[in-house]
């Protein structure tokens, strides 16, 4: 499962406005009906769920929790999909190499 907080683009203590303001920007930009991007529609889909659940303060409490607790069984993979997730948020894309 991808962090929620990655795919808003946030850090996790992101104020609720922080949350509102990256969730609609993200939205239009991925749209469905405004994106012409073959992947707009998960794409869209997984920022709708991301703000669905940080947007909520119980149901974010919970999940921060469980962020916290989990296993990293390939920290090399988990960074290089944070500075993807940065790099793609400043628009830049990187290709995607295996070191496997």
């Amino acid at each position: 499962m991808e962090n929620l907080y990655h795919i808003l683009s946030i850090a996790p203590n992101a104020s609720t406005e922080e949350i509102k303001k990256a969730y609609r920007s993200l939205a239009m930009r991925h749209h469905p009906d405004r994106s012409t991007d073959a992947n707009a529609q998960s794409k869209f889909n997984a920022i709708k769920s991301a703000y669905e659940l940080l947007s909520n303060p119980k149901k974010r409490a919970i999940y921060n929790q469980s962020l916290n607790n989990r296993i990293i069984l390939d920290s090399e993979s988990e960074a290089r999909a944070l500075w993807h997730a940065l790099f793609e948020h400043c628009g830049v894309k990187l290709p995607h190499t295996s070191t496997h």
